[in-house]
This record gives C-alpha cells, structure tokens and sequence, in this order.
C-alpha cells in the first residue's frame, strides 16, 4: 500500500512542529547569550605605521620587538606596509603593545605639549626626552619667567618637565619652551629667584 498522502501530511506537520521547537529553543540560547568574547577567546589588534618606522619597532638586532612581546605577552607581526598586528588572549596586554608602539613611532610636532624626563643637564639648558629616542634641548632661557643663573638650582636628571616644542630645524633637532607654557613656576617649580637653592 505504501506511504498514503495523509500519513505524509502528518509526518511533515510533525517534522515542522519539531523543527519550531528546536528553532524556538535556539533563539532563547542565542538570546540569553553574552554580548561579549569569552576572557580566553583570542583578541586581535591592527594598526598601520610608516614603513620608515618598522625599525623603531624592531630595534638594533631585535631588541625592541623582543621586549615589546615578552614584557606584553603578545605576539607582534609587522608587514612591509607598515601594518602591523598584535594577537593576545589578553585584550589590556594587547592594548598596552599597541600604546607602545604608537609612542615608539609618533612624529614630534612643533606647537605640541610633550612630558618627559631631563637626561642631561647642561650650563646653557638641558636635553629633554619628549619621546622614546627623541630629544630635544630646553634653553635656560626658556625655562622660567625670571633670570635664571645656575641651572642646577631648578632642574635635575631624571625630573619630569612639561615642555612645548616651539621649532624644529631640518635635521630635526628640537628646541623646547617650558616659559611658552607658564614656565617652571607653572609646575610647581621655583616660583622666583628667591626661591632656588643659591638665594636659600
């Protein structure tokens, strides 16, 4: 006698009715899902940087790279187009490599504010880091709003100073204005002549 038309219709109804439900149960996982990836799922960060950069990323024979994953705990790609890609199971790790890349390879621009440690002091001023392997040099002229005579007495190797770039000749070195932006005073330094060392 075989399969009758009705005992088909009933099969496919029931078939539908199953595939619902499952469909139904699906949507109520879906739903109830996180929105976010699970804290192990691997996290994955682009950026691009100027190909003439990639050397400051890898540093001489490696050593910048090198320290960049290990001290990240990321694994870092470069591409001859300057773009690279940063993998992680940690998305903050991640974002710290990415963070440090971009300082590494940041262009300085005059007119800019930048922070950075004092690494040498001299009569005339002193050379002040305002990025990674990038210097410049702060006159003593242009330190405080006052005639200072002894450098020694507002700036030491190692301090944190603000300074603003105010030019930048086609070799590329930097002069540096802390006097453009308040001056030493403005950040809590000496506030006068009477207050450095030579007039305690």
């Amino acid at each position: 006698q075989g399969i009758t038309t009705e005992i088909m219709q009933v099969a496919l109804a029931q078939a539908k009715e199953g595939r619902l439900h499952i469909l139904g149960k699906m949507k109520e996982a879906l739903e109830g899902s996180r929105t976010e990836l699970s804290a192990f799922a691997p996290r994955m960060l682009t950026l691009k940087i100027n190909p003439d950069k990639i050397r400051d990323v890898i540093g001489k024979g490696g050593a910048t790279i090198r320290s960049l994953t290990e001290e990240t705990g990321t694994q870092i790609d470069i591409g001859e187009d300057g773009t690279i890609t940063i993998s992680s199971a940690d998305l903050d790790k991640a974002q710290e490599a990415e963070r440090r890349i971009k300082e590494l390879t940041a262009e300085v621009e005059v007119g800019q504010e930048y922070e950075g440690p004092v690494v040498r002091v001299l009569d005339f001023g002193a050379i002040v880091q305002v990025l990674p392997g990038k210097d410049g040099l702060l006159h003593i002229s242009e330190i405080a709003n006052y005639r200072i005579n002894n450098i020694n007495d507002v700036l030491a190797v190692g301090q944190q100073v603000r300074v603003k770039v105010i030019e930048a000749d086609d070799k590329g070195r930097l002069r540096l204005s802390m006097k453009a932006i308040g001056g030493i005073e403005a950040q809590g330094g000496p506030q006068g002549p009477k207050d450095t060392k030579e007039n305690e």
